[in-house]
């Protein structure tokens, strides 16, 4: 969207290691920087050495930080000391507020891309788009020979968040169409494991970020917790349920046609998230399988 408005700005991409893969091959962004600042205390001297570096070649006019911690203000300051994020009223971390040179007041209870919308186009002082008629950003080169009709989503960061695997097996049992599964740690493979052998599904082998969003952009529907990979499917434009159990859906997705939600229909304090309420368990697979077999009926 940036680009639509200024057609010549050289955006550039500073993002924690492991998640380059997202981002790669996207044609709107010049140069992607990887830093390893997670768990990574020890050598923090060396990525600051590598931001002053990036700061000197390229001599940003304008820096976002979208990520409102304090680890990532320190970064955006480094780059630039024209940073900008949102106030100490709208940050988890309100220290992180003072790094900036301009800050703006966007409640931390709005929904997540949203807010990050916003903080862009009041930065550049450009118009507010309609996120409804996004086209798809994720862009892999990566030829998959996986065409799935519907592609299961096994975990997520807590496991209060994960979707009980026997209840996937009501729902790939039900569905009865071509199947796989997604892993992407151990308990995430025991999980998928387990779901395979009590269906027809396949488990998916150990991939990385650009095949799967090959395999996401070649599903028919994604289904999944509320989870990076599940959220992926939004970004490709494809069809996607996401299930949520102890955080708000209404923060962090936006409902389209084809991109829907099923949560345990309770109020969440965003900033009061209970990882150990375990609620998404009693959502009924009955319920996601009448929003599945309508999207593909689509």
């Amino acid at each position: 969207y940036i680009k639509k408005q200024f057609s010549e700005a050289k955006i550039d991409w500073i993002v924690e290691k492991q998640f380059v893969g997202i981002l790669e091959n996207n044609p709107d962004i010049q140069t992607i920087y990887p830093l390893h600042l997670k768990n990574n205390r020890r050598h923090f001297f060396q990525e600051y050495q590598k931001l002053k570096t990036i700061a000197k070649q390229n001599q940003y006019d304008v820096v976002l930080d979208l990520q409102g911690l304090i680890k990532s203000a320190i970064v955006a300051r480094i780059l630039s000391k024209n940073c900008v994020g949102f106030n100490k009223q709208s940050l988890r971390e309100p220290l992180a507020a003072w790094l900036y040179k301009t800050s703006f007041d966007i409640p931390y209870e709005e929904n997540v891309i949203m807010r990050n919308l916003m903080l862009t186009c009041l930065a550049l002082n450009i118009p507010l788009p309609n996120i409804q008629t996004k086209k798809p950003f994720l862009f892999s080169t990566f030829q998959s020979s996986f065409f799935p009709e519907l592609l299961i989503i096994t975990g997520s960061s807590w496991r209060s968040k994960v979707y009980p695997k026997e209840h996937f097996i009501t729902i790939i049992n039900t569905l009865n169409i071509k199947s796989f599964v997604a892993w992407g740690n151990e308990q995430e493979q025991e999980d998928a494991q387990f779901i395979c052998s009590h269906t027809n599904a396949t488990m998916l082998p150990k991939i990385d970020l650009n095949e799967l969003k090959a395999i996401i952009k070649n599903s028919h529907l994604v289904i999944g917790a509320d989870t990076g990979p599940t959220h992926m499917a939004w970004a490709s434009e494809r069809p996607s349920i996401t299930i949520f159990g102890p955080t708000p859906s209404g923060r962090n997705t936006v409902q389209t046609a084809i991109n829907i939600v099923v949560d345990c229909e309770k109020s969440i304090d965003v900033k009061k998230i209970n990882k150990h309420d375990f609620c998404i368990q009693q959502i009924n697979p009955n319920k996601i399988i009448m929003l599945a077999q309508s999207l593909l009926a689509c």
